[in-house]
């Protein structure tokens, strides 16, 4: 106490300017120590691997054929930014990304799942066989081929991106992302392929990543990589219901931009009073509308107004990629939330569908301990980007 009034003293003789240049010298002392504090903290994802650049897959024969190059959207674009630079000019990422070689493209994150893949994987072949038919055909729709205003999986077009069937690029591709699984979760998506899929077995590629580095860091890696005019990433539980994919493509469709940019994000909202969530453990529930209530307060306007940020279904059209893939960080459960503030600050339309979902045993998620994480990383995400540690540059 007697240093105290010491110092009260002290500051009560001392002229009014050198107290205001000690109070400012403070504040902007203790600015940059928490600017410079955040760079140290704040996640910076890691370059891939060479070989997680490569991918594994099933041949015409039948037999695991290995180590191909996986070709990269994102590599071709930041190229092509990097030449556009050198000669002056500055584009940022109005660039158009490479033409799509198929219709969609499947980008499943998986850690040891052995046990569940396989389940989820029949689901989702089903229908992409179905509404998209093989690269090279023209996918039925009912039995009967559609003209004009009917895309190549039958959905109907978006009034900005109407053209003619032929003009649409046709199949589908599956891309598996192994976090770094300790289990047989890369052969286990092999032998699916193998034995289920025939001549479509070399669709399903298989994506090994060295080492673990959590959902977001394995959905971003395989969004780099998708040859889709759309993209979708699923979780491999299967919780979602696949056949809602269609309805991902019409809201994506329907509130496309000029450019085609446009991201349609599953919800499970509309469950949130159904059986299946009453019947979930207090402090789950708890913890859920806790979340969302954080989400509220620190996600800007159009990203907080979303009711579901987590639901792992998410779809992109191809030309909205380069406004978000390049410029992720988070490689946690947090990462869907980066995604969509992304596409917010880069004035991409977002649609939040309505989906069927299921629980299913065996989730990794943690509920306190990583719910503790999800809090702490969408603080730190959103002082990063509010304070410009992270740039979209």
């Amino acid at each position: 106490m007697d240093i105290l009034h010491k110092l009260l003293d002290i500051s009560k003789r001392a002229p009014l300017p050198l107290v205001l240049s000690f109070l400012i010298t403070t504040i902007v002392g203790f600015v940059l120590l928490l600017y410079v504090g955040l760079f140290i903290i704040a996640p910076i994802p890691r370059e891939p691997l060479p070989s997680e650049k490569t991918f594994n897959c099933i041949d015409k024969a039948g037999r695991v054929s290995y180590d191909h190059r996986l070709p990269c959207w994102q590599d071709a674009f930041g190229a092509r930014k990097e030449d556009a630079h050198k000669d002056g000019e500055q584009l940022g990422n109005d660039i158009d990304i490479e033409e799509p070689e198929v219709y969609m493209s499947l980008v499943v994150p998986a850690y040891n799942e052995q046990e569940r893949l396989e389940i989820m994987l029949s689901e989702a072949v089903d229908y992409l066989r179905k509404e998209y038919g093989t690269s090279g055909e023209r996918a039925p729709v009912n039995g009967v081929v559609k003209r004009q205003k009917a895309s190549a999986n039958g959905h109907i077009l978006g009034k900005s991106r109407r053209k003619a069937v032929l003009s649409e690029p046709t199949g589908w591709e599956i891309i598996i992302v192994n976090d770094g699984s300790t289990d047989k979760t890369s052969a286990t998506a092999l032998d699916f392929a193998a034995t289920r899929l025939g001549k479509d077995a070399s669709l399903v590629r298989v994506v090994s990543l060295k080492h673990n580095r959590g959902k977001g860091g394995a959905v971003t890696h395989g969004m780099r990589h998708v040859r889709g005019k759309y993209a979708v990433f699923a979780d491999a539980d299967g919780a979602s219901k696949f056949e809602d994919l269609g309805k991902l493509v019409r809201a994506s469709q329907d509130i496309e931009d000029s450019d085609g940019r446009g991201v349609a994000v599953g919800s499970r909202a509309h469950l949130v009073g159904s059986e299946a969530v009453v019947k979930r453990s207090f402090l789950r529930n708890l913890l859920m509308h806790s979340f969302h209530l954080l989400l509220r307060l620190l996600t800007p306007p159009a990203t907080a107004a979303i009711r579901d940020t987590q639901c792992g279904f998410k779809l992109f059209s191809r030309p909205s990629l380069p406004y978000i893939i390049p410029f992720m960080h988070c490689e946690g459960w947090i990462f869907d939330v980066e995604m969509l503030m992304l596409a917010e600050l880069a004035g991409i339309p977002v649609a939040e569908v309505p989906v069927g979902w299921k629980e299913v045993k065996g989730s990794k998620l943690n509920v306190l301990w990583d719910s503790l994480g999800m809090a702490y990383g969408l603080a730190l995400l959103r002082v990063a980007w509010g304070l410009g540690v992270y740039r979209r540059s």
